[in-house]
């Protein structure tokens, strides 16, 4: 998820758009902006990069325990035709 920082971010690049005229309603457009970024954003299911990062290894260590069990089983297959 996006921390306060980032959502405060968009949030200021957005009221740069605005007109001046609305620039006047900033302080309750600012906060109903950051309740709206906040939700949707969080509706995304984002995950944080070191989570993303530790998910990566698992899949890879997955894969590689995968590959190794199915060359054993050629090699087992191999040994049964050889009988």
């Amino acid at each position: 998820m996006l921390d306060n920082q980032t959502i405060n971010r968009l949030s200021d690049k957005i009221n740069q758009l605005l007109p001046p005229e609305l620039r006047q309603v900033k302080s309750d457009f600012d906060t109903r902006l950051k309740s709206l970024l906040q939700q949707k954003l969080s509706e995304l299911e984002f995950v944080s990069r070191e989570e993303f990062d530790i998910q990566s290894g698992v899949l890879q260590r997955t894969r590689a325990k995968l590959e190794a069990l199915e060359a054993k089983l050629k090699a087992l297959e191999k040994t049964l035709k050889v009988k």
